[in-house]
């Protein structure tokens, strides 16, 4: 008995290693809840429910999508950063987790320490684009245009401090340009604002913005990538015009830091063989994005190098948000 008792210990924590084994090996064995930090319809939304879908199709329990906007973003990725780390509660990663790293002073949550990065999904370039109102049909006819008419051209954002905010705030630093900066709470709404002639311009980021610009709702005057984009070959790139101007947005998949690895390596799987599928990756090609396909250490090390770059950006350009 004294032996037995002696090894009661040892034994309930081998019943407790074993139950998270199981809990790990049959995941997911109820809804998965993804956050995303801006209102349905724009990018980050649009790939959240396009590979939603996908794990929901593959590994039997529903992920949704669950639109938590505010505070630039901040509001769900708090939320993931707080919720308990058992693959239970998803964000969808994006530019402004990097750029509220330095843009907010104080945050409840450190990005690169408390979300855990699994996979990326693709890489867009910024559009640069304009409503037709707007009598220019280039970055340097814009440039002119705007430095005429100072005080009167606005340029909508999807919120302080996301990439589409400060692909322009950039834009302002290289070339002199001042432009009124009028923020929404996301991509869809003031994309709604620029299509209805309230605002002139916008960075938005393409697979939001690219079926209006194949519709010629909007007018596409460059892509803020180095290179010209597949998805809208014959636009430029704002570097043609300004040199060395270089702005992209990713997207990914993040939980809270402490979830299981066995639970990370089972969804980067999936997303890694959901971007093989000819079918995803057409709808990529759609949205004018490159994949990004690799481990969760790889996606781990673009958040890092974009969290550094636009720390410079939010520097140089005085951005602030309280």
């Amino acid at each position: 008995m004294r032996a037995l008792r002696s090894m009661m210990p040892a034994l309930g924590l081998l019943f407790l290693f074993s139950c998270a084994a199981n809990a790990q090996s049959d995941y997911p064995n109820r809804p998965v809840k993804w956050l995303v930090g801006y209102p349905a319809g724009g990018s980050t939304d649009i790939l959240a429910r396009i590979f939603a879908q996908r794990l929901s199709d593959r590994l039997g329990q529903q992920f949704i999508v669950e639109n938590r906007p505010g505070a630039g973003n901040n509001i769900a990725t708090e939320a993931v950063a707080h919720a308990p780390p058992d693959g239970y509660t998803l964000l969808l990663v994006n530019p402004a987790n990097a750029i509220n790293a330095t843009l907010y002073q104080n945050l409840k949550f450190n990005f690169l320490h408390d979300i855990a990065s699994v996979a990326g999904f693709i890489r867009v370039p910024n559009v640069m684009e304009v409503n037709p109102s707007v009598p220019v049909k280039t970055v340097s006819e814009f440039v002119k245009y705007a430095t005429s008419n100072p005080g009167k051209v606005n340029m909508a954002s999807s919120g302080n401090g996301t990439s589409i905010h400060l692909s322009g705030e950039l834009f302002m630093l290289m070339t002199g340009v001042k432009l009124v900066h009028v923020p929404y709470r996301g991509s869809a709404p003031a994309l709604t604002d620029l299509l209805g002639g309230q605002t002139h311009v916008m960075f938005d980021n393409m697979p939001s913005s690219i079926e209006h610009i194949r519709a010629g709702k909007l007018r596409p005057l460059a892509v803020t990538t180095a290179r010209r984009s597949e998805a809208l070959p014959d636009v430029p790139t704002v570097a043609e015009s300004v040199p060395g101007y270089e702005a992209s947005a990713w997207f990914g998949l993040g939980v809270p830091s402490g979830t299981p690895r066995a639970i990370v390596d089972k969804l980067n799987k999936e997303v890694n063989l959901a971007m093989a599928d000819p079918k995803i990756q057409a709808k990529m090609a759609e949205l004018g994005g490159m994949p990004i396909v690799g481990s969760p250490e790889d996606f781990a090390k673009i958040n890092a190098d974009e969290t550094e770059k636009w720390a410079k950006v939010v520097k140089a350009s005085g951005a602030r948000v309280n």
